[in-house]
């Protein structure tokens, strides 16, 4: 089975409201193992970069200036991510921004049920505890160090490593553990809750 884990970088929380992708990574996976395949691109947003947006992810209106524009590179992307299912941390906040830019293009949507939220399956498997990307790091083990300020690949493969470890553990990518890789139903069901950005 072939799955993209995916962030995005924006320049707020609005997708509805003016706010676009500035970045975009992904890294895949077969059955559940990382294959060295990743997507990276910056995007330039057509727009001012907030100082909310610049303090969580350091792209400056500068740096993007030069970078091209999501139109530019929307083909691509959507041939990376086809056919696989997705695998986002909060997934309806960044599904809403890339359906957002594709609705513009006349692109079709992404799909829910494409997209695993790994948010809501932390949430499920961790009820009442923090379930944010460093949180799971630390639970789990994973070394988050160089995440300094959040970036779209590096998140994707820190996501990638908990996303494993959410289904069963490290066993889980070679077919000896439990959950989503075992078949165990439920734990890995596409939900999309409420876009909130953590």
């Amino acid at each position: 089975m072939r799955e993209i884990v995916l962030d995005t970088e924006t320049t707020g929380v609005e997708a509805n409201n003016g706010d676009r992708i500035v970045e975009i990574g992904c890294v895949e996976l077969i059955n559940h193992c990382p294959t060295g395949r990743t997507y990276h691109v910056y995007i330039n947003p057509e727009r001012s970069m907030p100082i909310e947006a610049f303090n969580v992810h350091g792209l400056s209106e500068a740096f993007l200036s030069e970078k091209q524009v999501f139109a530019e590179i929307a083909h691509e992307f959507a041939e990376f991510i086809a056919g696989a299912r997705l695998v986002i941390h909060n997934a309806a906040f960044d599904v809403g921004f890339i359906n957002m830019e594709f609705k513009r293009l006349g692109l079709p949507p992404i799909e829910p049920a494409n997209v695993v939220d790994s948010l809501s399956m932390a949430r499920r498997k961790h009820p009442g505890a923090s379930n944010s990307l460093d949180a799971l790091c630390s639970r789990y083990g994973i070394d988050n160090s160089r995440r300094t300020k959040h970036g779209a690949l590096l998140d994707s493969e820190i996501l990638a490593e908990v996303y494993i470890e959410l289904i069963g553990g490290k066993q889980a990518s070679l077919g000896l553990g439990v959950g989503a890789a075992a078949g165990r139903p439920g734990l890995a069901a596409p939900v999309l809750e409420k876009p909130q950005r953590l």
